[in-house]
């Protein structure tokens, strides 16, 4: 399968602190450059990135990668004759390093419009996040932080509702074990989750069968 794709340096820092809430990012009339969120980034309450609109992309699925920068695994995405869900939001040129920082271990591809169903009008060119073969690791024994889970799967639901939760679900691969991190979470991006939104979680990571144990 033939994809576009333009590479910008590995970045090998640590984890930039995410934008204050209320920050305002001040974006001027007309077309700009934008991301394309398939994890953490489809829930706006870790960033401030706007506008922002959701879509579905084709040609690439969703998967649980393991780093040599990250104690736990994230999600990232790699071509696949597949489609997934995610957020399309604006992002100002001279934010892009920002970015870049939080999204450590990974490299920015640039998206081909036709891959993108309803894409804004306003998306000059769409890129995404996928973790750079050179940080990649084999699966390991290190489980998936349940509140990462948490403020990902809240995202899916404020986006696409409880179909789009459970597409999430059906459409990401790589599953491993959880660590339950809610009473102190380990994510720095966590967000507060209410009870009805951890057992929608809780009931789906059940179906899948995986194991957990406590921090």
């Amino acid at each position: 399968m033939q994809w576009n794709t333009t590479l910008f340096p590995a970045f090998t820092t640590g984890l930039a602190l995410p934008r204050r809430a209320g920050d305002e990012i001040r974006m001027t009339p007309g077309r700009h450059p934008a991301f394309f969120g398939y994890g953490s980034l489809v829930n706006r309450a870790t960033h401030d990135y706007a506008p922002g609109e959701p879509a579905r992309l084709s040609g690439w699925r969703r998967v649980w990668r393991h780093t040599t920068l990250r104690d736990w695994p994230y999600l990232s995405a790699e071509p696949a004759e597949a489609e997934i869900d995610g957020l399309i939001a604006a992002v100002p040129l001279d934010d892009w390093a920002l970015l870049d920082q939080r999204e450590a271990a990974y490299r920015r591809h640039a998206l081909s419009h036709d891959r993108l169903a309803t894409a804004p009008h306003w998306a000059q060119r769409v890129e995404i996040y996928a973790v750079d073969e050179v940080h990649a690791l084999p699966a390991s024994h290190h489980p998936i932080l349940l509140s990462y889970l948490d403020t990902v799967v809240q995202g899916f639901l404020r986006e696409f509702g409880e179909a789009g939760v459970a597409r999430f679900f059906a459409t990401t691969v790589g599953w491993a074990p959880l660590l339950d991190d809610r009473a102190a979470p380990h994510y720095p991006r966590h967000t507060t989750t209410s009870a009805a939104e951890r057992r929608l979680v809780d009931d789906h990571t059940d179906a899948l069968g995986l194991k957990r144990r406590t921090a």
